[in-house]
């Protein structure tokens, strides 16, 4: 089973999520089958697990319980600011026990090149809603895949559109066929 991007990022996370929740034993298996970079944490921010695609993102080989909140070299804000990892957004959800998205990052390997990437970081908890760790989806955003979920997102809002009778609901769905649609249009803008 190889799990694509073109499959809702979301998706992919909620895999690793049920995975590291299933045991590492689980986990490795699971990791190997996504094509998208993907690494997880554990409630401390140590880097714990990360599969080939995360590696290959990241332009080096994490280390494995030394790295810590991120798998990057160095860290920019889309603005081009140097991010410190300990303000990563990794280390914003372990913190704050919670989701971040809608943040567009950009990594520097260490041969210099660099990658604009959205992350997905997201916290694990267990059945007594203790935090145990994360789960990090980097997903390049130059990767036509990403574009191509984008529009398709785009197009089944627009259908959904048309076919319900309700106006307020056909304007939510449109605005949220607008809003893949410039997400398309940013991720597609050169680095």
């Amino acid at each position: 089973m190889n799990l694509p991007l073109s499959l809702d990022p979301e998706r992919i996370v909620d895999v690793a999520v049920e995975a590291a929740r299933q045991g590492d034993e689980t986990l490795a298996g699971v990791l190997d089958q996504i094509s998208a970079a993907v690494y997880l944490t554990d409630a401390d921010g140590v880097v714990t697990h990360f599969n080939r695609a995360c590696a290959d993102f990241a332009g080096r080989q994490p280390e494995a319980r030394q790295d810590r909140w991120c798998v990057t070299w160095r860290l920019y804000t889309d603005d081009g600011v140097f991010l410190p990892h300990e303000l990563c957004p990794m280390a914003v959800a372990i913190r704050e026990g919670r989701k971040v998205r809608g943040v567009r990052a950009t990594a520097e390997r260490p041969d210099g090149t660099r990658v604009d990437f959205l992350p997905h970081p997201t916290p694990i908890f267990d059945v007594e809603g203790q935090l145990t760790g994360a789960v990090n989806l980097l997903v390049d955003v130059r990767d036509a895949r990403y574009h191509d979920y984008l529009r398709s997102q785009s197009a089944r809002c627009r259908r959904l559109a048309s076919s319900v009778g309700d106006v307020r609901t056909a304007d939510i769905l449109h605005a949220m066929a607008s809003d893949y649609e410039e997400q398309a249009r940013q991720a597609e803008r050169p680095n």
